[in-house]
């Protein structure tokens, strides 16, 4: 399984994002893709995952209202990560990852992707 993740850039505050992540290789009937962040010195969180059978989407009570994930629908090769109202915190890294389970909060995530910067500054 293979995931390249894109789309980071420099914002500002209140600005929007829509990343993306290529995913090929994948030969699972049931796998969610995740996507995650890690701030500079703080540990490494969940942003929001979807299962790809079901195509449902699951956030952290943190992260709802502001994060949207959804997938290129049939074709299943693209997660997009948007994100709005964008935050000086929101400043980290982002990965997305796959994990071949049906539902996206069991994991694991065994595969992971790059990473894409977001820094948020005015």
């Amino acid at each position: 399984v293979q995931l390249q993740a894109s789309g980071g850039g420099l914002v500002q505050p209140g600005g929007s994002l829509r990343l993306s992540c290529a995913v090929s290789g994948v030969t699972w009937d049931y796998y969610a893709i995740g996507w995650f962040r890690r701030a500079p010195g703080k540990e490494r969180e969940g942003v929001a995952c979807i299962s790809m059978k079901y195509g449902t989407p699951y956030y952290p009570d943190s992260m709802k209202g502001r994060f949207t994930i959804s997938t290129d629908n049939n074709a299943k090769n693209t997660v997009y990560l948007q994100i709005n109202s964008l935050q000086l915190e929101d400043t980290a890294t982002y990965y997305c990852a796959a994990s071949g389970s049906s539902s996206c909060l069991i994991g694991p995530y065994d595969y992971w992707g790059q990473g894409t910067q977001v820094t948020v500054s005015s």
